[in-house]
């Protein structure tokens, strides 16, 4: 029996790598000297000096765990803290930590959405709000990437139907780096009364007057019902929070999410840190115009080389390369020319459109965008 599963075991792994899809893990060194274009480090937080002294102060205050779930000893005054400033930050008056962005979306989509019910999701939401709508047992519907139209369609035809019906997006693509409209799906949900649930992950910090991400930069400042952000990437830290209006909504993740309920909540150093990232992304407020222009150079800088780029201002620009075992293939070469880059292959996204995906950071100069994409016109692939 055990050598059945072996056997199984080892085919599939050598199909994946076959096809230019197994995934390994490589650790990088604290002395690399790789241009990071991969992380999502947007705004260098993760080792900004008032960051790296506010995780320290908690570490020598409160230590280096948590050491239970919120519900037993986990939540602490620094917790209560952080969700407070995050409601303010964004306009909602609740808020509640999560381990992880994963986490975070499974508990949302896993509780709220009930057999019954149906969601109405954009075609390409992350994995883990897929995966939370198929544990809610709610009926699910994808609708054309950022096809509004096809969305109100959908609304119409499950108009007057029994049970809640849910509109699910995010406002910066992770892996496409682009935006729905989000003023008229604030339309749409006043229109049709729909529950709207949001991921800002990638939004938070490069986006808004503030920082606070999409909604605020495109004037509707707490529209959507529900907001899933992020500590860990523009942020610097570690982790995730949901907000909400209604107050039931967060104390029913409190009481029925299994991702709050049974796991040791977020260590204290990890949330001083996002704390004090939230006062470095307010205090960056004026230099937010000059970082979307970088993104826009950077896409202009590629389309002058010859490769095909979205237009737009977030900091993820992806090329689209169609192949895995070239996407991988790229990302080596860039590698051996001084840049880290992400190879993205399904099912992280759709079959034929692995991509090498770039993440910028407010820092990058003018020599290292001319650098890369001079290293990027030389690949011989």
């Amino acid at each position: 029996m055990k050598d059945r599963v072996d056997q199984r075991l080892r085919e599939a792994l050598a199909a994946r790598e076959a096809a230019g899809l197994l995934r390994k893990t490589t650790a990088r060194p604290s002395t690399d000297t790789l241009t990071n274009l991969a992380g999502n480090d947007y705004l260098d937080l993760a080792h900004d000096p008032a960051v790296l002294i506010a995780a320290a102060e908690a570490l020598h205050t409160w230590g280096a765990s948590a050491s239970a779930s919120a519900l037993v000893t986990g939540y602490t005054e620094l917790h209560a803290k952080l969700e407070e400033t995050l409601a303010a930050w964004h306009g909602y008056p609740h808020a509640l930590l999560m381990n992880s962005g994963y986490a975070a979306n499974g508990a949302v989509l896993g509780q709220l959405p009930k057999p019954g019910d149906v969601v109405l999701a954009d075609r390409l939401i992350h994995a883990s709000m897929v995966n939370g709508i198929l544990t809610s047992g709610a009926r699910l519907r994808r609708f054309a990437h950022n096809d509004l139209d096809a969305l109100e369609l959908m609304l119409v035809e499950e108009s007057g139907r029994d049970g809640a019906i849910f509109v699910v997006t995010e406002s910066i693509y992770s892996m496409d780096g682009d935006a729905p409209d989000l003023p008229r799906l604030t339309t749409l949900r006043a229109r049709h009364g729909f529950v709207w649930i949001l991921d800002e992950a990638h939004a938070t910090g490069w986006h808004g007057s503030t920082g606070s991400g999409l909604q605020e930069e495109q004037g509707c400042r707490a529209a959507a019902d529900v907001v899933v952000g992020t500590l860990g990437k523009a942020l610097g830290s570690q982790g995730a929070y949901v907000l909400c209006h209604n107050p039931d909504i967060r104390e029913t993740l409190v009481n029925l999410a299994g991702e709050f309920v049974y796991s040791t909540h977020l260590a204290p150093p990890a949330v001083a840190a996002a704390l004090a990232a939230i006062g470095r992304t307010r205090d960056f407020s004026p230099d937010r115009p000059r970082w979307h222009n970088l993104s826009r150079e950077w896409r202009e800088g590629l389309s002058e080389a010859g490769f095909s780029v979205p237009s737009g201002h977030s900091p993820i620009i992806p090329i689209v390369m169609g192949d895995a075992v070239r996407v991988l293939k790229m990302a080596e070469s860039l590698r051996s020319a001084g840049f880290l880059v992400a190879a993205i292959r399904p099912p992280t996204v759709p079959d034929g459109t692995a991509r090498i995906r770039i993440s910028l950071h407010r820092n990058l100069t003018e020599n290292t965008r001319a650098g890369f994409v001079a290293a990027l016109k030389g690949l011989n692939l």
